[in-house]
């Protein structure tokens, strides 16, 4: 970039150029993130998280510019994901962990793709290894206490011990054993020391029993972040071992609700935004929107956001803010206001009068979420009762991605 480039990144967002809805994605935040993150983490591995579409920021970029950046492998929900990244072109290590009978474990080896198994599907993976030729890479799941996949403590031995058999076939080899945490955005809760011991009991069991992973990884974003913030309590290696698998940080967002991204050295990089394609005055008491759950106070200027719950913003959010910016008068950030329709939102300027087109609201852009002094992400999760994770993910596909690195610049 040329000299200010927080500046002309601003001034490029706001360009009427732009798509009539876009979700803007900056990659070079990204890329900071995953240097960020390397840096908290130090030696252990950074299994970065693309799953949903990377959180709903493409996954294909996504992944390109985070494996640039230094990340070690590539983490996928499916195995369907990662064979998507990799018929785009994408290499690197990649696993994938949530299956059903219709995974093709098949074409997963063919790709070189590792496989999380939990049970039925290390014998489903065992028998694509017989079909193709090619020796299963698995990483065991035991359920320290989430309650979802993964295998029980109680039937991890007999778990265990089927693995020693196919490795000793040839079939696969078992080069991570793995977890999840459930707590971790609360660090004052005890669970997750109970599912650090129970995951260091789960590797003990292997271990005797002759396995020897590579990998054992538990942490996800909050457990990764926290066990940074709290090393002096001695969670620090317990939590982080030998990989960490982080989403919610790479996109900029913290897991914590009073600890924003900033204080983690994260850069939010999904910025939503429009343009303001109606403003009208109205009397007091005009309803907006279905129901008419809101009745202006005053006589003032209502303008129309052409976003709706079908773009991804919540039905729910009412109240979620904006940021509008006009030619020729201030910005500022001002409340949706009415219940969000499929396509479109209103906002109660405040104060009659906006209409003249010289003031610049009709076609003005306006930020939905952000960073900087933007809304934020965390403020529409509010909005809807819900997290941010949701807030990103959601986003639909009607919102066209731009994608923004330096060489735009």
């Amino acid at each position: 970039m040329t000299p200010e480039p927080e500046r002309q990144r601003h001034e490029f967002l706001l360009d009427q150029a732009l798509p009539e809805r876009a979700a803007l994605i900056d990659l070079d935040a990204i890329a900071s993130n995953v240097k960020r993150v390397k840096e908290l983490i130090g030696d252990t591995l950074l299994i970065a998280v693309v799953k949903a579409d990377a959180y709903g920021h493409g996954a294909e970029p996504v992944a390109r510019t985070v494996m640039d950046a230094g990340a070690d492998a590539l983490g996928l929900a499916h195995v369907r994901e990662a064979l998507e990244l990799r018929a785009a072109g994408v290499e690197g290590r990649m696993v994938a962990w949530l299956h059903t009978r219709a995974t093709d474990f098949d074409a997963a080896l063919e790709a070189d793709i590792e496989i999380g198994v939990s049970g039925w599907d290390m014998e489903a993976t065992a028998e694509a290894s017989a079909r193709t030729g090619i020796p299963a890479k698995v990483h065991l799941k035991i359920d320290t206490g989430l309650g979802r996949n993964g295998c029980t403590i109680a039937d991890w031995p007999d778990m265990v011990e089927r693995a020693v058999a196919l490795e000793k076939q040839g079939l696969l080899r078992v080069v991570g054993i793995f977890s999840h945490l459930a707590v971790a955005d609360e660090p004052e809760r005890p669970e997750t020391q109970v599912q650090l011991d129970r995951l260091e009991e789960a590797e003990a069991i292997a271990h005797e029993a002759g396995l020897r992973p590579e990998l054992v990884h538990i942490a996800n974003t909050p457990g990764t972040l926290t066990s940074v913030r709290y090393a002096d309590r001695g969670q620090g290696n317990r939590i982080t071992r030998d990989a960490v698998r982080v989403g919610l940080a790479l996109y900029g967002l913290s897991p914590l609700e009073r600890v924003p991204p900033e204080e983690w050295g994260l850069r939010p990089a999904m910025t939503v935004q429009s343009f303001i394609s109606s403003v009208k005055e109205v009397p007091a008491g005009q309803g907006v929107s279905y129901g008419l759950r809101y009745h202006t106070e005053r006589p003032t200027t209502l303008a129309l956001v052409p976003v709706g719950y079908a773009d991804g913003i919540p039905r729910v959010a009412t109240g979620g803010p904006v940021r509008i910016y006009p030619t020729g008068d201030a910005t500022a950030n001002y409340a949706e206001v009415g219940r969000v329709a499929m396509d479109q939102m209103v906002v109660d300027l405040g104060r009659p009068g906006l209409t003249d087109p010289s003031l610049g609201y009709l076609h003005a852009p306006v930020v939905i979420f952000g960073s900087g002094e933007n809304p934020s992400v965390n403020e529409w999760a509010e909005a809807a009762g819900t997290i941010n994770y949701e807030i990103v993910t959601r986003m639909s596909p009607r919102l066209d991605r731009v994608y923004l690195k330096e060489s735009d610049s």
